[in-house]
């Protein structure tokens, strides 16, 4: 279940909109610095600069996780 309503905190699983693309992303908040950490470790934290399309589209607030 995706909230729209509610505003991302450090540490929500978040849909971004990234450069037009969705994304479900752990999101990091840490002075004034926001990063997009994957569950995946073989990947490394993408840091979210001013200059990039990005939009926090929802909050994660349940999921159930059989896939597949």
């Amino acid at each position: 279940i995706v909230d729209r309503s509610l505003d991302a905190r450090d540490g929500d699983v978040i849909i971004a909109l990234l450069h037009g693309e969705f994304a479900v992303k752990q999101i990091s908040i840490m002075n004034d610095t926001v990063s997009l950490v994957s569950q995946n470790p073989r990947y490394a934290p993408m840091q979210i600069s001013s200059e990039m399309d990005f939009d926090i589209w929802g909050v994660v607030t349940f999921s159930i996780h059989r896939h597949r």
